[in-house]
């Protein structure tokens, strides 16, 4: 493998492409000024021009959301795994039919487990602009977004329709849904009640990991947070793993691609076809059977999250 072969699996931070047209909601006043990130995958943007850095399959999708203070990202849903990590700033998320039945505030470096099946949006409630980053279940990600009635409706207040194959069209640009798709239908009152209303204390508990909990807890040996044996139990077609200076085991060998996603300070990635350094926010796809190390360059807090493909299909969030 050549240097042109890790290039290809590396994202840096500061070359992400953003879309701002990704979702039918991005015309929404409040959630206009939302930047949407496709890291690995195809994700489940809605706009067929948005960019994807890395098509390879994982097993899964890496992505992420970018979002200047008091900007919202409307309620929606998944049928597999969407998992966030705060690389930035101080976010709002909340959940349930109308976003009311919970809520939680996550700052650099927690990580939620969002469980399938609810309606769920986020906010930016800090000073400056903040980054999400994201974890998606599945190659297809689940097919795509489930969106609340009221967004597919406010959404054509602005001139923008989604069709029954996920594609937005732009009514202010003489867009049309062709003849052969027809128009994405709201939820009806019958399908809605499948949508559980989960309260805050049945949530964060069970599906949130604050990161300096992480940071303790990986004193030793890296932490396991996704996982048959995680912090948070589940099984979503991938582990979660977080590493920071003080861990000892920072080596191994995967038969899989493994993806790592540095939150503090500076990492040195080596094995005997590359040798990289990954800064905060940058994206790196393992090839599997390379044996790596891998090591902080500088004295300080460090901290990466490591996202491992498992052979579990990826499918309704699970809980012991």
């Amino acid at each position: 493998m050549n240097e042109l072969n890790i290039n290809n699996r590396l994202v840096r931070y500061g070359e992400l492409i953003p879309c701002k047209t990704a979702f039918i909601d991005t015309h929404t006043p409040g959630s206009d000024q939302k930047e949407n990130f496709t890291i690995i995958g195809s994700g489940v943007s809605e706009n067929p021009e948005q960019h994807v850095h890395i098509s390879i399959p994982h097993g899964f999708n890496i992505g992420a959301a970018g979002q200047p203070p008091k900007c919202n990202n409307s309620l929606h849903s998944h049928r597999t795994a969407e998992v966030f990590f705060v690389l930035s700033g101080r976010w709002r998320f909340f959940w349930g039919r109308y976003g009311k039945a919970g809520e939680v505030i996550l700052e650099k470096g927690d990580i939620f487990n969002i469980p399938t099946g609810i309606f769920r949006g986020f906010e930016n409630i800090g000073e400056t602009y903040g980054m999400l980053m994201a974890i998606l279940g599945g190659d297809d990600a689940g097919g795509g977004v489930i969106w609340a009635p009221e967004v597919l409706s406010e959404a054509k207040k602005h001139g923008l329709i989604l069709s029954e194959k996920g594609k937005i069209y732009d009514t202010l640009k003489d867009q049309k849904i062709p003849n052969d798709e027809n128009e994405m239908k709201p939820l009806k009152d019958d399908e809605l009640k499948n949508f559980p209303e989960y309260t805050t204390s049945e949530v964060v508990p069970y599906y949130v990991a604050r990161y300096l909990d992480l940071y303790s807890l990986s004193s030793e040996t890296s932490c396991k947070v996704i996982g048959e044996k995680g912090k948070i139990y589940d099984k979503p077609g991938f582990e979660v793993e977080f590493i920071s200076d003080k861990s000892k085991n920072k080596y191994g060998i995967y038969t899989k691609d493994v993806v790592f996603m540095p939150v503090d300070g500076y990492w040195r990635i080596k094995s005997e076809i590359f040798d990289i350094i990954l800064n905060p926010g940058d994206t790196f796809s393992l090839p599997k059977n390379n044996k790596y190390t891998l090591e902080p360059t500088k004295p300080g807090i460090a901290s990466i999250y490591k996202v491992i493909p498992t052979d579990d299909n990826p499918g309704s969030t699970q809980r012991k």
